[in-house]
């Protein structure tokens, strides 16, 4: 997965297609992403000694292949590739723009 926490995506499928958000948390190993105000869902929550119970709504676990990551320069959704900079390290670059994404 090329994505990261912290960079900002837009829904590219799904029932909130053209939402964008900042992923929150990566699921690595279902290949999935938590993107804020994306996917909201309703859970119910029992209450315990110090917290009340009730319904809340929190961001649910979307797939990544549903999100493209936003270039910074362009504003629109990109692809992601990889290349070495100068001190040879890896780094992850837009297609469209050749743009530093990190």
């Amino acid at each position: 997965m090329k994505l990261k926490v912290g960079d900002k995506v837009k829904v590219i499928s799904g029932s909130d297609k053209g939402k964008e958000g900042k992923i929150i948390k990566t699921l690595r190993a279902e290949d999935k992403v938590i993107v804020e105000g994306v996917h909201i869902v309703k859970k119910h929550q029992k209450g315990n000694g110090q917290e009340t119970g009730g319904i809340l709504e929190v961001e649910a676990p979307i797939h990544a292949s549903n999100v493209m990551i936003i270039d910074p320069k362009t504003k629109k959704g990109t692809r992601i590739g990889h290349t070495m900079d100068k001190n040879n390290k890896k780094v992850r670059v837009s297609t469209k723009t050749k743009n530093v994404l990190d």
